[in-house]
């Protein structure tokens, strides 16, 4: 089959986690033997036509010097390109931007969306806004043939709202088993004496609920704060919490290798996610052996289980610093859970796998009006 991928600023992935799912699945599909494309913003660093067998189509992308409106003509050089091209499936990784022209979607390709978390309910945005997404999200179903849900959350949302079937297919991630205990030298800490966050620092992502827990906590470990802080909100917390003794903001770290050590020493690893569906740094908490204290949440339950911790206020999370050791064997436990989890369910070889499977069951099979 010959496969697009839109809806991503590129592969190699230096950005997030559609990008890490277009590396992952592209690289997978070439090796399966199928013809692969993936739409890269020019500002991409990897400025070459092919890598590792994927093809690559460079589109001019003023998101650097427009901002946001950046990404809508992003997306519309990217179908407009796409409309000169033959192939079989296309796969859109997100609505948010591309859903305005999905109208020039060729009608004769089949067309397939990861319909991503419900974007419209993040409360950073303001009431517009979240209209708008609220919108697209209903153009990215209109002019999709097929949908992919990435939690089972998702899936059932769609139902309920659009009264569509998606197919259900999670993001992936590798077990990680390679710690270097020097990163910690690095940073000034030792195993098991810290414990952390890594997130986008947004209201949603339960920033201040896990901060103020930390700020009640009875508990001498520093607590780290990783994600870029050259925000707004960034600032605010900075500033919010520069007297607290435990805190430490790091700002963000993108040397995977850094980072999965720094979280599988850890004590603690807490997301405090409330919107989407699976998302991807929680499966990387997992597997690099942390343990994981989440938002409590279906979207976070469905992917956890009883193998992890919860908290719905700060006086939850302050509990949680107080009197959980990593260690302990009920701990360790639901860290082998995790790992088994990952190998059997969320390795990218199985989510490779079920794209592949779906494309198939889909190849030619058009529902948009001619």
């Amino acid at each position: 089959m010959k496969i697009a991928i839109l809806g991503t600023r590129g592969i190699p992935n230096y950005y997030g986690g559609f990008e890490q799912c277009a590396e992952f699945l592209a690289l997978g599909l070439v090796k399966l033997g199928h013809d692969v494309t993936v739409y890269n913003s020019h500002n991409h660093p990897y400025k070459q036509s092919n890598w590792n067998g994927v093809n690559l189509v460079h589109c001019y992308d003023p998101e650097d010097k427009l901002g946001t409106v950046g990404q809508f003509v992003y997306d519309l050089n990217c179908i407009l390109d796409l409309r000169k091209r033959k192939v079989d499936i296309i796969l859109q990784l997100g609505y948010t931007s591309s859903s305005v022209w999905g109208w020039l979607l060729p009608k004769s390709v089949v067309v397939t969306t990861n319909m991503d978390g419900l974007e419209w309910k993040r409360t950073k945005y303001s009431g517009k806004v979240r209209s708008f997404l609220l919108w697209a999200e209903k153009l990215g179903v209109k002019h999709s043939d097929h949908l992919i849900s990435d939690s089972k959350g998702i899936q059932d949302y769609i139902r309920e709202k659009y009264g569509k079937q998606s197919c259900y297919i999670p993001y992936g991630a590798d077990v990680f088993e390679n710690p270097r205990e020097a990163v910690l030298n690095e940073y000034g800490l030792a195993k098991q004496q810290y414990d952390l966050l890594v997130a986008r620092l947004e209201p949603e992502n339960s920033i201040e609920i896990i901060l103020d827990g930390v700020q009640l906590a009875n508990t001498n470990r520093q607590f780290l704060v990783i994600g870029k802080d050259e925000t707004k909100y960034g600032e605010y917390l900075k500033k919010k919490y520069r007297s607290s003794r435990n805190i430490r903001f790091l700002g963000g770290i993108y040397d995977m290798g850094k980072l999965d050590s720094i979280r599988y020493f850890s004590n603690i690893y807490f997301h405090g996610h409330t919107v989407g569906g699976t998302n991807p740094s929680l499966l990387e908490a997992m597997a690099s052996n942390s343990l994981v204290c989440a938002n409590d949440n279906s979207f976070n339950k469905y992917i956890l289980g009883i193998d992890g911790l919860y908290f719905t206020d700060s006086n939850d999370v302050a509990k949680m610093l107080e009197k959980t050791d990593k260690m302990q064997d009920i701990y360790q436990a639901m860290l082998k859970a995790n790992f088994a989890k990952l190998k059997a369910t969320y390795s990218w070889d199985t989510i490779v796998s079920q794209y592949l499977e779906h494309f198939k069951s889909i190849v030619g099979n058009t529902t948009r009006s001619k």
